[in-house]
């Protein structure tokens, strides 16, 4: 995925994206694995995770999808849900993406 289009889905995602604005995203990685991830400047973000500048997972497996973009309050709600999110199995942040709530709800139960 190039970065222009990783930033145009943003935009479609969240059409008033502007600096300033703390997102939790859900990028899909190379390896198919989720990478989550929290930024008051989303576009920013992605040009860096595109160019391998952002972390060293994206650096090490670069993302090919934006799949998930969640809107919060500040940048210290966002940091807590992505701390939240991290620690949520690959099998949960799927459901999550896919919008499987009963899957998410039986994962969550199961602590899987």
């Amino acid at each position: 995925m190039t970065e222009s289009t990783l930033i145009q889905t943003a935009r479609s995602m969240a059409p008033r994206l502007s600096r300033g604005i703390a997102f939790v995203y859900f990028l899909r990685l190379r390896s198919g694995s989720i990478y989550v991830g929290c930024t008051i400047d989303l576009e920013q973000r992605l040009r860096d995770h595109h160019l391998g500048a952002a972390c060293h997972t994206t650096e090490q497996d670069p993302p090919i999808e934006l799949l998930r973009l969640e809107l919060c309050v500040d940048f210290s709600a966002a940091r807590q849900r992505e701390a939240q999110l991290k620690k949520w199995s690959g099998q949960k942040k799927e459901a999550l993406v896919r919008g499987n709530l009963d899957r998410l709800q039986r994962l969550a139960r199961s602590h899987d």
